[in-house]
């Protein structure tokens, strides 16, 4: 009897265990399925290899773009310094050789800037009328270099305005005064100003129209107290242009910069994959103590990636892809992070193809690369001018740094407000010269330079017509002059 109690007993206590089990299952939900328990399994080199590869895409332009915010608004020693977070600063001349943040700078448009620190509140910016015919935008660019908004004279006009840059956790409604709301995915964000300049002569009315420019928190434009100001943050250095592409410490960057962009709903599946790696919002690598066969899988990723990224440039150079098409939002780009990093390593902060074109000029006519030790020219032919409502230019940068080129003109770049200053062919049209050596003084006029050894050049459309955007237009070819 004794011992039938005993059998009664253990039976309910397992039961019960089961029925507990049972219940922590169909709290828990269903077992896990192969794809969620291979996330929880030690990954093996191969998989290490190619997450290390998309999380290297993914991140490149976040790495970068924390490169030149750091020299702009943190570090206070650095030439390229701008101003602190959430102050405007204008740039009351053009960009010349010597300004080395940023490869592949516009020289068309005085600039100006505002690092914006959206974690405490939202910021306004606000601006003045600007005169019909002068051209001005403000790009805003995340901490993705995604493109999620625009100000200005295509997006907004040239009336007045106060425009509120709101971050990830700001809910509420617009206050009275705000034109509009525009809302940002990440913590921190970046507005570049551009304003155009007709002539040299014409930079006191440029100063004038940045001088209309401001730059304030929310509280600070209603009049009330501020709130509680966001925790201060130890900014980590950066790395050099040179080392991200190699350093396993580019990794420990981008764990830093994640912190300040919430992952978006199309995302989440992506940083499941990269947290097994240990890539995630405040997550730490410590490449000295990677097992070896691991530390050579990542960085064998980082490697495949670039060899990705030269696929791409061949495919571009080739006319098969656009440079115009991987500027953009994220609505625009789709997630295409391939493209988003091919923009940061040959443009970034580009403008999205509605605000600015920009027909790439790597190889000649007949697809070699480009150099100073030859001649070549540019024909425009009547008629044919790059359709804008605003205006064009051609711009010169040396290879491989893709900065402007020193030269005994200070010239660098052509452009449409040039145009009464060419020298005209007999048709009417215009052959732009681009080499190393002047053409002569009764050619000069149409003289681009260029550096001895390779270069590249951005032909730029601001606020290009429909028959630029439809391909209805094309940028003419570059021949070589034998």
């Amino acid at each position: 009897m004794n011992l039938l109690k005993l059998l009664l007993t253990v039976s309910m206590l397992l039961a019960a265990s089961g029925c507990e089990r049972g219940q922590q299952a169909a709290a828990e939900g269903a077992p896990p399925s192969p794809a969620a328990a291979a996330a929880t399994s030690e990954p093996t080199p191969a998989q290490v290899r190619a997450i290390a590869k998309e999380a290297y895409i993914y991140g490149f332009p976040m790495v970068d773009n924390y490169r030149i915010q750091y020299a702009y608004f943190v570090d206070t020693k650095n030439p390229e310094y701008k101003a602190p977070w959430n102050q405007l600063k204008n740039v009351p001349r053009v960009y010349s050789p010597d300004d080395k943040a940023i490869q592949s700078p516009n020289s068309d448009t005085p600039y100006s800037f505002v690092g914006l620190d959206l974690r405490g509140e939202p910021i306004v910016l606000s601006v003045p009328a600007v005169e019909k015919g002068r051209y001005y935008s403000i790009q805003l660019i995340d901490a993705f270099t995604q493109n999620f908004s625009y100000i200005g004279s295509r997006a907004t006009g040239n009336e007045a305005g106060n425009f509120m840059i709101a971050g990830p956790g700001w809910k509420g409604e617009a206050p009275e005064g705000i034109t509009k709301v525009i809302p940002a995915e990440t913590e921190f964000a970046f507005a570049a100003y551009r304003t155009q300049l007709f002539n040299p002569a014409d930079i006191d009315n440029v100063k004038n129209v940045q001088a209309g420019y401001k730059a304030q928190p929310l509280s600070a434009f209603l009049g009330q107290p501020a709130p509680i100001a966001a925790p201060a943050i130890t900014f980590i250095k950066p790395l050099t242009p040179d080392t991200q592409k190699t350093s396993l410490e580019f990794f420990n960057v981008l764990n830093f910069l994640l912190q300040f962009a919430p992952t978006v709903d199309s995302e989440q599946e992506l940083m499941t994959r990269f947290a097994r790696i240990g890539i995630g919002a405040g997550k730490t690598i410590a490449p000295a103590t990677l097992p070896p066969d691991v530390k050579a899988a990542m960085e064998e990723g980082m490697a495949d990636a670039w060899q990705d990224l030269a696929a791409l440039k061949k495919r571009v150079d080739a006319g098969e892809e656009k440079l115009g098409e991987m500027f953009g939002s994220r609505e625009f780009l789709k997630n295409n992070y391939l493209y988003r990093m091919e923009a940061a390593v040959l443009g970034i902060y580009g403008n999205s193809k509605e605000e600015a074109m920009y027909p790439v000029y790597s190889v000649d006519a007949d697809g070699q690369k480009l150099d100073g030790s030859h001649r070549y020219s540019l024909r425009l032919a009547p008629g044919k001018l790059p359709p804008v409502h605003a205006f064009w230019s051609l711009t010169m940068y040396e290879l491989p740094s893709s900065l402007l080129v020193a030269n005994p003109i200070d010239r660098y770049l052509l452009n449409s407000p040039m145009l009464p200053n060419f020298r005209k062919d007999p048709d009417g049209g215009i052959t732009l010269l681009i080499q190393n050596e002047s053409p002569g003084k009764d050619k000069q006029a149409n003289w681009l330079p260029a550096p001895k050894g390779p270069f590249v050049m951005a032909m730029r459309l601001y606020w290009p017509k429909d028959e630029a955007l439809e391909g209805k237009w094309t940028a003419p070819p570059l021949m070589k002059v034998e």
